[in-house]
């Protein structure tokens, strides 16, 4: 990665039911691994029972110049914690805490309904006043991980953990002015192709 004009202070928020031990915990890990190097982090764990306030977060937002926001799914949404704390910063909707800042999603997903709250998060961050990266936002499933195992070759046009690496390269360029955008692999000759 060629060096970037500034290092940008990045918030890393696990909202995973699971907190610390979940799945999305060891993907929110991953990521860090691909952030490290070029960004100042700081992590917060919403499910942590000692987890304080909304307000007691505010310093935290406030400093971050970006957002890697994870979740799991549950019936077809975001996690209950990530829930409150969305209805907890509707009062700092297109303030300065949001306003102009990038965000990026991972949202873990056991089998499906992941990329539906992918698409909504990423709408409800832009309405908060983020704003959303290319290819900033990636579903990782236990069925794609799977899949991999199985037929690498089939499965390369699923989200996969190398994935992530590009998530994680698009938020820092954001997040730090640069917009040297990286994609993930596409598929652009097989897409049409019946496979049922």
């Amino acid at each position: 990665m060629p060096a970037l004009a500034r290092r940008p202070r990045l918030l890393i928020l696990n909202a995973s039911l699971n907190g610390d031990t979940g799945n999305t915990a060891a993907f929110l890990a991953e990521a860090r691994t691909h952030l490290a190097p070029v960004a100042d982090l700081t992590t917060l764990t919403l499910a942590h029972a000692n987890t304080p306030d909304f307000t007691t977060l505010l310093p935290a937002l406030s400093s971050a110049d970006g957002f890697l926001i994870g979740t799991g799914t549950h019936w077809d949404s975001w996690s209950s914690v990530l829930q409150q704390f969305l209805e907890a910063a509707t009062p700092a909707e297109g303030t300065s805490l949001w306003l102009g800042k990038p965000a990026a999603v991972v949202v873990s997903e056991h089998s499906v309904g992941g990329k539906g709250v992918l698409s909504r998060l990423q709408g409800v961050l832009v309405t908060l006043g983020c704003i959303v990266p290319p290819m900033s936002g990636l579903v990782l499933s236990r069925a794609a991980l799977i899949a991999v195992d199985h037929d690498a070759h089939a499965a390369r046009d699923f989200w996969c953990r190398e994935d992530l690496a590009v998530v994680c390269h698009n938020l820092v360029e954001a997040s730090a002015g640069t917009q040297r955008w990286q994609t993930w692999p596409v598929d652009r000759e097989n897409f049409t192709a019946r496979w049922a």
